[in-house]
């Protein structure tokens, strides 16, 4: 029989507000006594940490290997939005997600999607309405009503979006928000609806507005959305409030870090370490009503050791008592996962991306660095024939997006800001619907790009001649059940190629992913045509 565990360091007690030096002794997955005593050790025992929203589906790994990855450094939960895999498969999706996380010692609480499909202008490969809400909202490891992001819905007391509220209430779950720059009378009447948290907030001073009205807010720092800077100043303001995510955090960041950097950045900018700790332990597990343990006798063991605060390396994780990670070495095996999909598109020819000149001038979508929102330029189109063209001395390139779930003709428009000059990149990663995206220099290579992730059912790829790279997704198109550093590699290698290309851009495949994201304005494309996102409307890539 396995005797009883002993720790000692410096204690910190995130609900009591205090540091102390003593042992912690667990023995069964729950701890049995915490004494304070002389230690000569310099170590930090502190409560794991919480991701308190993510999408796991944006690492491109199966949950089992996220977990793998993340309690490295320190991550023992996540409170899990399944929505991107909620739009393509729905509810056996969810299911999926669930079945795999529980397959390892890590703790996932995940939520129902509240808005799939996101908007009823792209085809997505599920739907999730009020039956199915509150199929899933009865279930008891159903935490919480994820991100309602049709705030003009609840506004407005669409019938559907207040069903789905009524459901989380029925069963007394938190429901959270996306409401980026609302303000005034209306998100205080989006709060009342009973909308708990907002994770979209830029601005200390939104920030400031929704907690006035008793909002929380989840201080975001992910792979695509940045906000820790503009936001971490709440954490003095109203400690209480205040919890850390990542919302997306793509496999070559998640190798990197994790909740544990937020951590270290904070501390090492003077804010008071017990502060800081709360924000992603003691206050999601109190909102999320979630069983994760804040080193108490009779918690679960699930904690971390460190070497200091202000280093904050990480030496162990325990969850359920349980040492899952060693000085930067995962102790969780590999788990083997089947591969649900859905797939029904077509391989694309090259006369299929040619545009017809219908006007002199054309609508162009303006990508920016490190935003998912985007700019609305009108440009003088470049035609040959008759037939419109790329331009690249303008960087005007041709953005393709092609319906994965039913034949159908491409939706097509034109894009800049990304910068290539040679070659094409296509992803069935894209934001919402995850159809295929794709834009290039060439239809050739566009074409390419696209029939290389039908042939595959999903995954990411670049094609430049006869450089053809392609890292397969085969669950859902979204995600990959190889191992996570393996995964991070590759997609590191592809982000780098496309720089070669000519791309100044960052991340360049998420940034192509969020372009057909058609909540977030200005103009972007769905596999039905080009979107104006504040007209909420489709538009003509053609203009006077």
């Amino acid at each position: 029989m396995q005797s009883p565990h002993k720790l000692s360091g410096n204690i910190v007690d995130v609900i009591n507000e205090r540091i102390f030096q003593g042992t912690i002794v667990f023995d069964k997955g729950q701890i049995i006594s915490i004494e304070e005593t002389d230690t000569t050790s310099h170590q930090y025992i502190i409560p794991g940490l919480i991701d308190a929203h993510i999408h796991i589906e944006s690492s491109m790994l199966i949950p089992s290997e996220f977990a793998r990855l993340a309690v490295a450094h320190g991550t023992v939960a996540t409170v899990s939005d399944p929505h991107e895999i909620a739009n393509v498969l729905g509810i056996s999706g969810v299911d999926f997600m669930i079945k795999n996380g529980n397959q390892v010692p890590f703790k996932f609480y995940f939520g129902v999607p509240s808005c799939v499909p996101a908007t009823s202008f792209e085809s997505s490969g599920a739907s999730l309405g009020i039956e199915e809400t509150e199929t899933l909202m009865k279930r008891s490891e159903i935490k919480y009503l994820s991100e309602m992001m049709n705030f003009p819905g609840v506004l407005h007391h669409n019938e559907e979006v207040m069903s789905k509220i009524d459901a989380a209430h029925k069963y007394n779950k938190p429901i959270d928000g996306h409401a980026p720059g609302l303000t005034g009378e209306d998100i205080k009447k989006y709060i009342q609806a009973g909308i708990t948290t907002d994770h979209e907030c830029f601005t200390i001073e939104e920030a400031l507005e929704k907690i006035k009205f008793g909002m929380k807010i989840q201080i975001r720092e992910g792979s695509a959305a940045k906000n820790f800077d503009a936001l971490i100043p709440l954490l003095n303001l109203h400690p209480d409030m205040i919890m850390f995510c990542s919302d997306d955090k793509h496999p070559d960041d998640l190798v990197e870090g994790h909740i544990n950097l937020l951590v270290k950045r904070a501390i090492n900018l003077g804010y008071d370490p017990i502060k800081v700790l709360k924000a992603c332990t003691y206050n999601p597990v109190k909102h999320y009503n979630l069983n994760v343990g804040l080193l108490q006798v009779g918690d679960p063991a699930d904690l971390i050791v460190v070497n200091e605060l202000h280093d904050f390396s990480i030496l162990s994780t325990y969850i359920n008592g349980i040492l899952v990670a060693q000085n930067g070495r995962s102790f969780i095996n590999k788990i083997k996962s089947q591969t649900p999909n859905k797939f029904n598109a077509d391989f694309l020819q090259i006369k299929d991306l040619e545009i017809k000149a219908d006007g002199k001038f054309i609508y162009v979508i303006k990508a920016l660095e490190g935003q998912l929102i985007t700019k609305k330029l009108k440009v003088k189109a470049r035609s040959i024939k008759g037939i419109i063209q790329n331009d690249l001395e303008k960087d005007v390139l041709k953005i393709v997006v092609l319906n994965r779930y039913a034949k159908s003709k491409p939706s097509i428009g034109f894009i800049t800001g990304f910068g290539l000059k040679k070659g094409a990149i296509s992803s069935s990663v894209a934001h919402d619907s995850h159809n295929i995206i794709a834009l290039g220099t060439s239809d050739e290579e566009v074409v390419q790009a696209i029939n290389l992730l039908i042939s595959s059912n999903g995954g990411i790829s670049l094609v430049d001649k006869n450089k053809i790279l392609h890292l397969p997704l085969p669950i859902a198109g979204i995600m990959s059940n190889d191992d996570g550093h393996d995964i991070a590699r590759k997609y590191k290698l592809l982000n780098s190629e496309v720089k070669i290309l000519g791309s100044s851009l960052q991340s360049p495949f998420m940034t192509l992913s969020f372009m057909a994201l058609l909540v977030i304005p200005e103009l972007k494309m769905s596999d039905k045509g080009l979107f104006d996102g504040n007209k909420f409307e489709f538009v003509s890539i053609f203009t006077d």
